[in-house]
């Protein structure tokens, strides 16, 4: 008999050795290193494939792209981009406060997270009381409180936050000097109101901004620095940061010349900023704007220990929709991601339906819940700023910095920001940068989905009350970027019968699909029906004077002259063309980056649809 070592499938000899644990993870060992040089040889190969002859040196510029006024971003990041920046980044709650204003951890007295604050401006009284206990019940922990100007009623103030607990809950105040001058009247005598409210007053629209700032409860501020009036105006975040510093400089003279002390005077600002749906350039555009208040508090002679900029984040209102509403629920959640990460003090996520009126019970109740979601269940608040480190955020924070700096010093220059609004040197850059920004979304460079990308053209808008009007600053306009495109659309659905583009296909479905889909679907952010059939045999039933033919190129050199001249004999008065190719009888051609704005107004035109 065999022994048990003996056994078939029994190792024999003594056990093999442990393996040893290494003391460092190499996940590339074994790996010969890359080099950039390599990554560019490579990029370079790609291109010159696709038609690139002539490339930048070095070749990564030929794919940066734009995300702020002279700030791009390349496509690769390494530790030799971000060079010293994160040590110069300084530790959380430390000059330059970069990794951000606040320091420390829930056992170290400093709550984990952020602010969340709801904006409320119905002048239904009642509505709104209803509103707000329902917000406090459920997630919020501060409130915006817009009054005056079809808003909330000043003289109602006191009857909107009759249910609320003001040692729990504070406010912001949206409505000048009236507004403040109510609520101090009302919490006259009161030491026990919760700190981190502000009266929300204007600084270039104020008069006596130090005597109110005596006058506010310890632990209030008196100014609200809104950036996001620029950006609303169609700036970028370094038309937005730079003004915002500027306003908050202005502040800063009222306040010191009105007797405050540097410090003192530091200590009564609020930024209010935009959070967009380009979630690393918010990211970015937060850590900047700490630094470059930093920066104005050490030119100031400020105390390092008060020269933290204290950031209300608002989820961006241009770029949110009318048609395609509910899509505005996932750019807010990624904007409030954002905002969170970037490491805001107070975030504000905006109702997915802002754009339609007042919102809806079920659209305020979606906004507090996203940030319920990042707080409680994606626990984006129990880590200190999680993008620092990062050779792109980091090397773009710097650029974003330097950047909105440099605009800063032009307003200044030119006399300071009430100087620069009066002179149109602020309105004319915004309105400069915002027809850049028109044109990538009239070429659909910059998507809009629900809008410009995979609209659903038979959409019904849901009603909604009217908001009150917009507040402005200087005469600055409020854009939004879906706004032209929604405009076609809203001229469209308004006419009987609603109008269409016949698309006539050519050859097998599986080489027509491509071009038929992407004229549908460029059709569509126009509000246009799309019916379709092959050649001209369905052209009667769409009920249209406009065709598009949609085949492939090969299709196009056989026979989409011939099908061009059928159309016109059916009753098309004009023939589009999707692709380039040259084909007699075609009035016009869509491709990919082509003007869909001029395209569809073009369209409305011959179909005579006026917006």
């Amino acid at each position: 008999m065999s022994s048990p070592d003996q056994q078939v499938g029994r190792p024999t000899g003594p056990p093999p050795a442990e393996p040893e644990t290494p003391a460092q993870l190499d996940l590339a060992a074994g790996s010969p290193a890359a080099t950039r040089e390599q990554w560019r040889e490579l990029v370079a190969g790609v291109l010159r494939k696709a038609g690139r002859d002539d490339l930048p040196d070095p070749v990564e510029d030929a794919l940066r792209a734009t995300v702020a006024t002279g700030v791009t971003v390349a496509p690769l990041y390494t530790a030799e981009d971000a060079g010293d920046l994160p040590t110069a980044a300084g530790v959380p709650g430390s000059p330059p406060f970069v990794r951000g204003a606040r320091a420390g951890s829930a056992e170290a007295g400093v709550p984990a997270g952020w602010d969340v604050r709801q904006r409320h401006a119905d002048p239904d009284v009642a509505g709104t009381r209803e509103a707000i206990a329902a917000d406090l019940e459920n997630g919020v922990t501060s409130l915006w409180l817009v009054l005056g100007d079809g808003a909330i009623p000043v003289e109602a103030l006191g009857e909107v936050l009759t249910d609320v607990y003001l040692d729990l809950a504070p406010v912001t105040l949206q409505g000048g000097a009236p507004a403040a001058e109510a609520f101090l009247d009302l919490v006259a005598g009161r030491t026990d109101l919760a700190p981190g409210g502000c009266l929300g007053l204007d600084p270039l629209g104020t008069g006596d901004l130090a005597g109110l700032a005596r006058r506010a409860p310890a632990g209030w501020r008196t100014v609200a620095v809104d950036g996001t009036v620029f950006a609303d105006a169609g700036g970028s975040v370094v038309e937005e940061l730079g003004c915002a510093v500027a306003a908050g400089v202005a502040a800063l003279r009222a306040l010191t010349a009105g007797g405050l002390g540097v410090d003192e005077a530091f200590g009564q600002l609020e930024f209010r900023l935009s959070a967009g749906v380009d979630q690393f350039t918010t990211i970015a555009a937060l850590r900047a704007a700490r630094r470059l208040w930093n920066r104005v508090g050490e030119a100031s002679g400020v105390a390092a220990e008060h020269r933290a900029m204290r950031q209300h984040a608002v989820t961006s209102s241009v770029m949110v929709t009318r048609h395609g509403a509910a899509v505005n629920m996932l750019r807010k959640t990624v904007a409030g991601f954002a905002a969170g990460v970037g490491g805001a003090d107070v975030v504000t996520v905006q109702p997915f339906d802002a754009a339609l009126g007042l919102p809806d019970a079920f659209a305020r109740r979606i906004a507090r819940n996203t940030q319920n979601l990042l707080l409680e269940e994606a626990s984006v608040g129990r880590v200190l700023d999680p993008a620092g480190g990062s050779w792109y955020v980091e090397a773009l924070t710097e650029s974003i910095a330097q950047a909105a700096w440099a605009w800063f010093t032009e307003v200044e220059r030119a006399g300071g920001l009430p100087a620069a609004l009066a002179s149109g040197l602020v309105g004319e850059r915004l309105a400069a940068v915002w027809a850049t920004r028109q044109e990538r979304v009239a070429h659909r460079t910059d998507a809009i989905t629900g809008v410009t990308e995979f609209p659903d053209a038979a959409e019904v808008l849901p009603e909604r009350r009217p908001a009150p009007p917009p507040r402005t600053s200087a005469g600055l306009p409020r854009v939004r970027a879906a706004e032209r495109f929604e405009a076609l659309r809203d001229a469209v659905q308004a006419h009987e019968p609603q109008p269409a583009v016949y698309l006539a296909t050519l050859g097998p479905v599986a080489r027509h699909t491509a071009r038929a889909g992407f004229a549908s679907n460029l059709f569509a952010a126009g509000g246009l029906r799309t019916p379709s059939g092959d050649g001209a045999t369905g052209f009667a039933e769409a009920r249209t004077t406009v065709a598009c033919i949609c085949g492939t190129d090969r299709d196009y050199a056989e026979s989409a002259a011939a099908l061009a001249a059928e159309l016109r004999a059916a009753g098309a008065t004009h023939v589009w063309l999707a692709g380039t190719a040259d084909v007699a009888g075609v009035d016009g051609h869509l491709s990919a980056g082509c003007d869909a704005l001029a395209v569809l107004t073009t369209v409305l035109d011959q179909l005579e649809v006026r917006p």
